[in-house]
């Protein structure tokens, strides 16, 4: 059978805006559905990728539930509020891929160092496993370098979304990571891969 190529993306940043918890002080993922808003032309992005011949995977650390920020029952609902909008659009995901484990979990079940979590390449590889894909025919799409790292060991071509900054330069010389294309957001990056990078 012929394998496949994909774009898999990382999910908060990405697909859907992060969430300032001003109690907190601290910029996370969405902790109850009311909170997820999809990232603009998102739907666009993904529809462009697919009809180019790319199925569209989310791969994602997601320790909150771990961390004790939010429930699996909330974690659920909040994939199927992302399911549900990109459905108003006649969107649908190929797959998803999350990483519920932290080593320094409070929720004991989920502490563990593990394959799965990024920068590890183990999240990629099974989703490229189970659904058929060529990895280095792929691509991965994160607003982290930790998605950078995960797309560089696991073997796929990456595109790191935002804006250069000072600290982000500093990070990536210090820890040796070059991203292979930064792009402002999901739909220039989609454009990118269909255009024929």
């Amino acid at each position: 059978m012929t394998k496949e190529k994909a774009v898999f993306l990382d999910r908060d940043g990405v697909v859907n805006e992060l969430v300032y918890f001003h109690e907190r002080g601290i910029i996370d993922s969405p902790f109850v559905p009311d909170q997820f808003r999809l990232c603009p032309g998102v739907p666009q992005a993904i529809r462009k990728l697919q009809n180019g011949g790319c199925k569209v995977i989310i791969v994602s650390n997601q320790p909150g539930i771990a961390k004790g920020h939010i429930t699996p029952a909330n974690f659920k609902k909040i994939s199927e509020k992302m399911k549900a909008l990109l459905k108003k659009d006649g969107i649908s995901l190929d797959g998803e891929y999350y990483c519920l484990h932290h080593p320094e979990a409070v929720v004991k079940q989920y502490r563990l160092d593990c394959e799965c979590r990024k920068p590890k390449p183990g999240l990629i590889l099974k989703a490229a496993a189970e659904c058929n894909i060529d990895v280095s025919a792929s691509w991965f799409i994160g607003d982290n370098l930790t998605d950078i790292k995960a797309a560089q060991n696991a073997g796929c071509h990456n595109i790191l979304l935002g804006k250069m900054r000072c600290e982000m330069c500093d990070l990536m010389y210090n820890q040796g990571i070059k991203p292979e294309v930064i792009k402002t957001n999901l739909l220039t990056a989609a454009d990118f891969i269909i255009k024929g990078a």
